[in-house]
């Protein structure tokens, strides 16, 4: 078992760069990496995050070591945990929600079950998982790691790193990347709104994005 105390963290003025990005943009910036895999989810519709990973190892069937990183926890983390994908218990619920607003915390990711999902919504936390798991879990195994390198939902996460989510899922953008990742989003966004524009002056999307020579390559001509 490692517990990590303190890590390297980005500025709260680069944390904050990331409010309102879209984690599909950043994902395409990255060139298309850093998207967790499709199960996990927001909780509830309208849910969305973006702050720094404070990062867990558990389970799957022990909550303890997210017991131990709520401590370690500062306003404006986001609770990174790989629950090892389990989707037969759910070991956070509104006792721990509660204890995370009282923190500070952006959100939780994890790639497990979470329950009291009505009261997580009430409360306005945002959570992204695999789903609902009524069933408890036991706090007694003092087995994991805090703010070590972990995968969930596919993805690496180092602690430190920045994760932004919304509908579509949640993006990891590595600390080191961070601001070449905005640079590109930039550009990306500003490139789509030029094929936009082209849209709307009656070009199709096969002109816009210059695909004949594809379509020629199969064969087809429009």
């Amino acid at each position: 078992m490692t517990v990590v105390k303190e890590f390297a963290r980005p500025s709260p003025e680069m944390v904050a760069a990331f409010r309102g990005q879209s984690p599909a943009t950043l994902h395409e910036a990255m060139g298309k990496k850093g998207a967790m895999s499709f199960p996990i989810k927001p909780l509830y519709q309208g849910m969305t995050l973006f702050g720094t990973a404070v990062t867990v190892s558990g389970g799957p069937t022990d909550n303890l070591m997210i017991h131990a990183a709520m401590a370690l926890t500062r306003p404006g983390d986001v609770l990174v945990v790989d629950f090892k994908g389990m989707t037969e218990a759910g070991p956070w619920g509104d006792v721990l929600t509660e204890a995370a607003l009282q923190r500070g915390l952006a959100g939780l990711v994890i790639d497990g079950c979470v329950r009291d999902a009505a009261a997580i919504r009430a409360m306005g936390f945002p959570v992204f998982c695999r789903g609902t798991s009524m069933k408890g879990t036991t706090k007694t195994q003092p087995t994991g790691d805090v703010n070590t390198p972990i995968v969930c939902g596919g993805v690496m996460v180092m602690p430190g790193d920045i994760l932004v989510g919304d509908d579509d899922g949640v993006v990891v953008v590595p600390q080191a990347e961070a601001a070449a990742t905005l640079t590109k989003a930039a550009e990306r966004e500003r490139m789509e709104e030029g094929l936009r524009e082209q849209l709307r002056a009656g070009r199709t999307t096969v002109e816009a994005l210059t695909l004949e020579p594809c379509l020629e390559a199969g064969g087809i001509t429009l």
